[in-house]
């Protein structure tokens, strides 16, 4: 049913509560129909699987247009939770930010050097270069090195 505007519209139609769905859409076209049709309050694209931070960027101003708030789906550790925080500072309908228990497991936390967590139900952007977020030298060590000639 996620997949389906159809479906969704349906039972957007029949609660009365705010529906949040798209973590398994993966590209601006395939939000379009959930917009139209009014099924979706909140969308929830997904940096890592939808294109990146362009097309997330695409997707939120495509749903400002539409009036829609989003929600960042964050179902990964610290480097995707870095790139979610920079994102959210730059989508006007953004409206709250997933904290994943993926992000609190320490196999993820220790795979870089921020941990970036609430402090009083708030989180602080990181002001560092780029992403503001570092992989830690035991993860480089760990990974494979591949060479392109």
């Amino acid at each position: 049913m996620p997949l389906n505007p159809a479906q969704m519209k349906q039972v957007a139609d029949k609660v009365n509560i705010p529906l949040a769905a798209g973590e398994r859409i993966y590209w601006r076209w395939g939000y379009r129909p959930f917009l139209e049709n009014g099924s979706l309050s909140v969308i929830q694209p997904d940096i890592c699987t939808c294109g990146g931070i362009t097309e997330v960027k695409k997707i939120c101003d495509m749903a400002h247009v539409y009036d829609k708030t989003v929600q960042i789906h964050v179902c990964g550790g610290p480097i995707s939770t870095a790139v979610a925080l920079h994102m959210e500072t730059v989508i006007p309908n953004f409206v709250i930010h997933e904290l994943h228990r993926y992000a609190l497991l320490e196999p993820n936390t220790q795979t870089c050097k921020y941990n970036y967590l609430p402090k009083n139900g708030m989180y602080e952007v990181p002001e560092l270069p780029g992403i503001g977020q570092e992989l830690t030298e035991e993860t480089m060590k760990k990974s494979p090195t591949i060479t392109v000639k």
